[in-house]
């Protein structure tokens, strides 16, 4: 095969390498294009066959339902490993030893304390506000208590900061999630586990003790990795085009919390849940909307079945509908919402019109369903999602730092009005 694409245009050829990944992924690299051919540029809107980065963190292949983190399965980690090995392996290339994971979660206990004047600004928010967007300004607000840009070139301070986003984030998810519920504040215990820690501090009520349950703490935890990084979708590029400003971590982070609340985003599981209280408000009739979203001339779009990227099963999906199955017969829920989800899947895995298509529950799908079962609010499923996300953002900005790569700055072809002259404001009609 040649290592050259030739691009043939007005009778002018031009040659570019060809790049070739570690998993045989071939691109054309055409960043010599505009100065070589004198002003030509491709066009691609959504980026759907276009590479922004060289990447060493993250492997999906839709096709055929793969998802692997630097290397090792999506599957093996999450029956193997906990969030907090995913993120360190994320984020600094290498599963932790024992010794580099205790000191990892010590420093991280270190920096859990949030500045008291941040609940000043948590308090300004209304009850009504959206928790991302709550969530998006807290992140924000963060860069003012921690004002000092991050020195990439230094491991040590780019690590501290690493160290202290992953121990303030968790803090102002359950603190988000309590001003919504109108509970006191929690710092959490740093006797407790990362997971069991955000768990209990989301939670606890100031009248009882907290109780760990180790089915729902598999089920968190299960579902932080399988959201832990998805290579570069809408978020992940936010961040590190946000990012290749020199923009600090902070400020890239709350970029990428704003457009994952996108409901074509992370919103989809905010999205499914809205789907079955509509259905149940119009009777429950599951079979009725499944040959609504057969049916071409109708509106209703089935939430949580199908991926963007995933042609066949999603794999997250055939893992989380394990945890979602433990979760529901262990908590015995008796629940409407749940019992037309479980209808709509059964009829999605059983109908020809699905199977054939590979319209299967996605993981969006089951995470509503398992956080709906835990008491978390529709409108949290999102913050949850960034949560799970978090480590997967802070890999790559801290990749495109070290990577050195230009400021994100795509190009356009023009389609507005060409030159003409001004008109003074009475002689327009």
């Amino acid at each position: 095969m040649s290592d050259k694409a030739i691009l043939e245009y007005n009778g002018e050829k031009y040659e570019f390498p060809v790049i070739k990944g570690t998993e045989e992924e071939l691109a054309i690299d055409i960043k010599s294009l505009r100065s070589a051919s004198k002003g030509l540029i491709t066009i691609d809107p959504g980026y759907k066959n276009t590479g922004s980065c060289e990447s060493a963190i993250t492997f999906l292949d839709g096709e055929k339902g793969i998802l692997r983190y630097r290397g090792y399965s999506i599957e093996e980690l999450a029956e193997k490993a906990d969030f907090l090995e995913v993120a360190y392996l994320l984020i600094f290339g290498e599963l932790p030893n024992s010794e580099q994971l205790k000191n990892f979660h010590e420093d991280i206990k270190e920096e859990s304390h949030i500045d008291e004047e941040m609940k000043k600004i948590l308090h300004g928010f209304p009850k009504s506000a959206h928790p991302m967007g709550v969530l998006s300004s807290l992140t924000s607000a963060l860069i003012a208590f921690n004002p000092s840009s991050v020195n990439v070139t230094s491991e040590k301070e780019m690590y501290h900061a690493i160290v202290r986003i992953l121990a303030k984030f968790p803090v102002l998810v359950a603190w988000t999630m309590r001003k919504k519920k109108g509970l006191p504040l929690d710092y959490g215990d740093d006797a407790l586990g990362y997971v069991e820690n955000i768990h209990k501090m989301m939670f606890k009520k100031p009248t009882q003790d907290y109780v760990k349950n180790p089915i729902i703490i598999d089920a968190l935890d299960k579902l932080l990795i399988l959201h832990a990084d998805h290579e570069q979708n809408c978020s992940t590029s936010t961040v590190r085009i946000v990012g290749s400003s020199h923009a600090g971590l902070f400020a890239s982070l709350s970029a990428g919390i704003s457009a994952l609340w996108g409901p074509l985003h992370g919103g989809a599981n905010q999205a499914v849940l809205e789907m079955l209280e509509a259905i149940e408000a119009d009777g429950g009739d599951t079979k009725k909307y499944m040959a609504k979203a057969k049916d071409k001339s109708d509106p209703f779009r089935l939430m949580g079945f199908g991926h963007r990227v995933y042609k066949n099963f999603d794999p997250r999906a055939k893992i989380i509908k394990v945890a979602a199955d433990e979760v529901l017969a262990d908590l015995g829920i008796n629940d409407p919402i749940l019992e037309i989800a479980k209808g709509l899947e059964k009829e999605a895995l059983e109908d020809p019109y699905f199977v054939d298509r590979k319209l299967y529950p996605n993981v969006d799908f089951y995470s509503g369903i398992i956080y709906r079962a835990l008491g978390i609010p529709t409108e949290m499923f999102t913050v949850m999602f960034a949560l799970g996300r978090l480590p997967g953002w802070i890999a790559q900005w801290r990749e495109m730092r070290l990577n050195g790569e230009p400021i994100g700055r795509p190009r356009q072809i023009y389609t507005g009005e060409n030159l003409r002259p001004f008109k003074k404001l009475d002689d327009r009609k």
